[in-house]
């Protein structure tokens, strides 16, 4: 096979996953696991988006920085990735951090593994969140790297200005050079050419690597600094280098030519909810079914969804996603994410909730806007989402009305 320009450019380009986060304000889902090994989507984890987007753009060098519950991480990644990065010129690499150690910043992960920096012939240092959920063309984004001479080129996202408040925000001139970063600013600077709206941060770098390694070593000694790349390092970048912003709009796959640009960090109930409610859309912003940016995932050799109609009333099945081996029986499912292995009982009724893989709902149960976590047996006859007072006593209800339910919490109802 002949390799075209872009191939030849993209094998000069290292990529370092950032995956030790613990996401703590996603609650009970991340107790016993890293944020981005959370499922998502039906099917899916969360890491699956960033390292589809790293295959799909033909990115295929990729170090993956582990730390919080970095075993049953590991153990996901080697399982269903390490297939994926199989063959000539690619290859994954997992990193936890050494014995008892650990990363203080996302820039201290990536100074403890300097060594696998400065012994690889890269050109380019590509530094990505494992935890988002979008759907980007990299390579797009190291094209315009390239084209405006840029030591390092920070992705971000248009926002409208009164939101951006929570983001770190890139003031720009009208080249897209960084002028400032402010973190989370009272008063954000808007876009030159879009005074109402904002560039906010994606968390995402496209670093030279000369000067990577060279911010890293110098960090590495300030004891005043936090080691993290949006603190520390991009700030401390700005006034004496050539940093610049990328829209991501330039670069996202899109499920349409005019959808929307699709990107949302799932860190919290509220976020993790919404992001599935968009998935039930009939025209989803981000599309799963996209056979030219394929989603790589585990193959569970599952069978089909089953839909079980014994009392011979009308049941429906309306805007929801229903996972591989469900079985469902005289239930009305509405707005919903139903994952692998879920079971709901007779006459029951969910509706814009997310149920995680292996959950079991009894009969005559009535969810509303809910996440059932992972392997919970909800007994028969809940019903949720109807008395706001007594949700918040049993479950953890986020002030949204997202109503959190644990195993733990349903073996306290007894």
């Amino acid at each position: 096979m002949i390799k075209n320009h872009r191939d030849n450019v993209a094998e000069k380009v290292l990529t370092i996953v950032l995956a030790g986060g613990r996401g703590t304000r996603l609650m009970n889902l991340t107790e016993k696991q890293a944020k981005p090994a959370v499922p998502f989507g039906g099917s899916f984890r969360i890491i699956d988006f960033t390292l589809s987007n790293c295959m799909n753009s033909g990115f295929h060098r990729v170090m993956i920085l582990t730390q919080y519950q970095s075993e049953s991480l590991s153990d996901y990644l080697t399982r269903v990735w390490n297939p994926v990065f199989k063959g000539e010129n690619k290859s994954i690499d997992l990193l936890p951090p050494g014995a008892g150690k650990e990363y203080e910043g996302t820039a201290d992960a990536v100074f403890k593994n300097i060594e696998l920096v400065e012994n690889n012939d890269a050109e380019w240092v590509l530094i990505l969140a494992g935890d988002h959920i979008y759907k980007m063309d990299y390579a797009a984004l190291l094209d315009e790297h390239i084209r405006t001479k840029a030591d390092v080129t920070i992705p971000c996202i248009e926002v409208p200005r009164g939101e951006a408040t929570g983001f770190g925000v890139m003031h720009t001139d009208a080249s897209g050079r960084i002028i400032d970063f402010i973190e989370k600013p009272a008063n954000p600077p808007g876009m030159p050419d879009n005074p109402e709206m904002s560039l906010a941060s994606m968390g995402i770098y496209m670093f030279n690597r000369k000067l990577l390694l060279e911010i890293l070593n110098s960090d590495a000694v300030d004891l005043e600094s936090e080691h993290d790349f949006g603190k520390d390092i991009i700030p401390d970048l700005v006034p004496r280098a050539r940093v610049m912003a990328h829209r991501f709009s330039n670069s996202c796959v899109r499920s349409s030519k005019n959808a929307q640009a699709y990107w949302r960090d799932v860190g919290t109930i509220d976020h993790y909810w919404s992001a599935h409610m968009d998935m039930t859309h009939s025209s989803p912003e981000l599309d799963l079914n996209d056979r030219n940016w394929p989603i790589f995932k585990e193959q569970d050799k599952l069978p089909p969804a089953q839909f079980i109609n014994d009392d011979k009333k009308k049941h429906a099945v309306i805007d929801s996603v229903v996972s591989p081996g469900c079985v469902i029986s005289d239930s009305d499912i509405r707005k919903s994410m139903l994952f692998t292995r879920v079971k709901v009982g007779a006459h029951s009724d969910v509706h814009e909730s997310v149920v995680l893989p292996g959950a079991i709902i009894g009969k005559n149960v009535s969810l509303k806007k809910a996440i059932v976590e992972h392997g919970c047996h909800i007994p028969d006859g809940l019903k949720v989402g109807e008395n706001p007072e007594e949700d918040a006593r049993r479950f953890y209800r986020t002030g949204h009305g997202v109503v959190l339910i644990t195993r733990d919490m349903v073996n306290a109802l007894h």
